[in-house]
C-alpha cells in the first residue's frame, strides 16, 4: 500500500463537499441527507467487501470494492477511496495470475483493518464537518 503510506491523503476533502452543497443548491441539507446516507451504508459497504474477500468471491469482491471507491470519492472521502483504489489494483493484478480462494483472503487481512480504521476516522470527519459547516 505505497501511496497511502508514502503519503497520506486527507481523510475528507472539505472542497469536494462544498461542490456537493454548491450542486445541489442547498444549505447544509446535503450534510444530513447524502453525507448521512454515505456513514450509514459505509458499514454495509464493508461488511459486502469482508465477505466477499474471506469467502474468495472475485466478482463480489471487485463490485463491492468498487461501491466503496465511489462513494467515498462521491462525499470527498479521500484516503478511504484510495485505499480502495489500491485494494481494486492489486484484486486486478493479482487475480490472473493467482488462486483467488487464496489471494482474496490474503488481500482481506492486509486491507481490512486499515480500511475499517480508516472509515472510523472518516465519520467522526464528516461529521465534524457537517456539524461545523452548519454553523457557517
Amino acid at each position: 500500500m505505497s501511496a497511502a503510506d508514502d503519503a497520506p491523503r486527507p481523510l475528507v476533502d472539505q472542497s469536494v463537499l462544498d461542490r456537493l452543497r454548491e450542486e445541489l443548491e442547498e444549505d447544509e441539507g446535503y450534510c444530513r441527507v447524502f453525507v448521512g446516507n454515505f456513514i450509514e451504508f459505509l458499514p454495509q459497504r464493508i461488511g459486502r467487501l469482508r465477505l466477499a474477500l474471506t469467502t474468495g468471491d472475485l466478482e463480489g469482491s471487485v463490485d463491492a470494492v468498487l461501491s466503496l471507491k465511489t462513494a467515498s470519492q462521491m462525499v470527498g472521502a479521500e484516503r478511504l477511496a484510495c485505499l480502495a483504489m489500491e485494494l481494486e489494483g492489486e484484486i486486478r493484478t493479482e487475480a490472473s495470475k493467482a488462486d483467488v480462494a487464496v489471494l482474496l483472503p490474503r488481500l482481506a487481512v492486509t486491507f481490512l483493518r486499515p480500511i475499517n480504521h480508516c472509515s472510523r476516522q472518516t465519520t467522526h470527519r464528516l461529521q465534524a464537518q457537517c456539524a461545523s459547516g452548519a454553523s457557517r
